[in-house]
């Protein structure tokens, strides 16, 4: 059994956030991410110190731990299986902001959970802290790891 992982979810790994919990306990299935995730996560964390809420250091240390997770090291494998941004990806996410009103990385994240689940069927659960897209992604016809309320 997998599940589909935004960013919004990636980073609560590395912030003190609420819904870190459910986080991990998604985390226990294989949890496939978008490759989007290598801007939208430490995006993220260098806005949490632009906003004063970590600083600089720590936002470099977390940044780099990120990337060591996603890309792996000379000792331990990626974390998550990391899906490629495709045209055919691109083409449906275009076709999903006119569906649901959502954000264009939103809108490529939920096209790239809907391709990861077309290989993989046992792929239903979505796991996100943003409500517009937590409102698609049902739609979609997946189950949310989160409260719809994010």
């Amino acid at each position: 059994m997998s599940c589909f992982a935004d960013s919004s979810a990636l980073v609560k790994l590395y912030a003190d956030e609420a819904g870190r919990t459910e986080v991990l306990t998604a985390e226990r299935l294989t949890m496939l991410v978008s490759d989007l995730v290598r801007v939208e996560v430490p995006a993220a964390l260098w806005k949490k110190h632009r906003t004063g809420e970590i600083t600089a250091e720590d936002a470099g240390v977390l940044t780099a731990q990120f990337r060591a997770d996603l890309h792996g090291t000379r000792s331990s494998a990626p974390r998550w299986p990391t899906l490629a941004v495709t045209g055919r990806i691109l083409d449906h996410a275009a076709l999903l902001v006119a569906a649901y009103g959502l954000r264009a990385y939103d809108a490529v994240q939920l096209a790239t959970a809907v391709t990861a689940r077309a290989i993989d069927p046992g792929l239903d659960l979505f796991v996100c802290f943003d409500k517009g897209l937590n409102k698609a992604a049902e739609a979609e016809g997946f189950r949310l790891a989160t409260a719809n309320d994010g």
